[in-house]
């Protein structure tokens, strides 16, 4: 199967200091690669590298990001916008800090959407208040009428979630995206990234320090430390029957990733 989005020899810099060295990887369409190692590791700088949003600093130094036929490290602001929200989705950490404070949750979720399709505020409403219903909003109408300072961490969290599966993009990069959720809404959460692969073929690069995600959710798991790869490989090999040494560790250092040898939850 061709692949999707690939990575080949990718290398990151921060003001010429390397973070990220020799990535090699490829995510095809309705796979769910999971990456995990120690923060520091280059997780985030992965993901952000493919939107061009590394930051001030942060330069895609070596090796090439396909996505379609467009070389994304080299392609112009104008390609990345078009790309950006329709075509790959992006899952914040700190999605609060993502939105903008003065603007209501429905404001930015139409003009999320408006930039990429024509579609009337009521439809945009109609869509946003069904998404937020699925990820466990009784009230959807409130949450688009509210600024994000209103709503708590989890909330924001879940909404940008929303704003991400909104537009059903091909690829769905996911940083974090259970880390500020109690472990109902984490279990709701992954729920709904697994509906959205099934349902729309939706392939997700997920990056987590939650091992009960990626054994519930990984077909394919890449293991970093340092910014090098240490292992890379089926989910169900990496997670039960690790090769290196530095994945046995990361595996023993949490509990819960020994149960995850059952990965029947998928």
């Amino acid at each position: 199967m061709e692949s999707l989005l690939t990575y080949r020899s990718v290398e990151i810099c921060y003001q010429g200091r390397r973070a990220v060295q020799d990535i090699s990887f490829a995510l095809h369409p309705g796979e769910i690669l999971g990456i995990v190692g120690e923060s520091g590791s280059g997780k985030s700088s992965l993901l952000r590298a493919a939107l061009g949003i590394l930051g001030q600093g942060g330069l895609v130094t070596r090796g090439d990001i396909w996505f379609r036929g467009t070389n994304l490290p080299d392609a112009t602001e104008n390609e990345l916008r078009a790309i950006r929200g329709r075509q790959i989705g992006m899952i914040f950490q700190d999605t609060k800090a993502s939105l903008c404070p003065i603007r209501t949750i429905g404001d930015q979720i139409h003009e999320s959407l408006a930039a990429h399709e024509r579609l009337s505020r009521a439809e945009s409403d109609r869509r946003a208040r069904a998404m937020l219903e699925q990820l466990g909003f009784p009230d959807s109408g409130r949450i688009l009428n509210s600024y994000p300072f209103e709503l708590s961490g989890g909330m924001n969290q879940r909404v940008g979630i929303g704003l991400a599966m909104l537009s059903e993009p091909a690829v769905l990069l996911a940083d974090e995206p259970t880390s500020a959720l109690d472990v109902v809404h984490q279990r709701r959460i992954v729920a709904q990234l697994r509906t959205v692969r099934e349902t729309c073929g939706t392939a997700i690069l997920l990056v987590t320090h939650n091992i009960g995600a990626v054994s519930a959710l990984a077909d394919t798991v890449l293991v970093l430390h340092e910014g090098r790869t240490v292992e890379y490989g089926p989910a169900a090999q990496v997670l039960s029957h690790p090769r290196a040494a530095y994945t046995k560790t990361l595996l023993d250092a949490v509990p819960q990733l020994r149960a995850g040898k059952d990965r029947g939850t998928r």
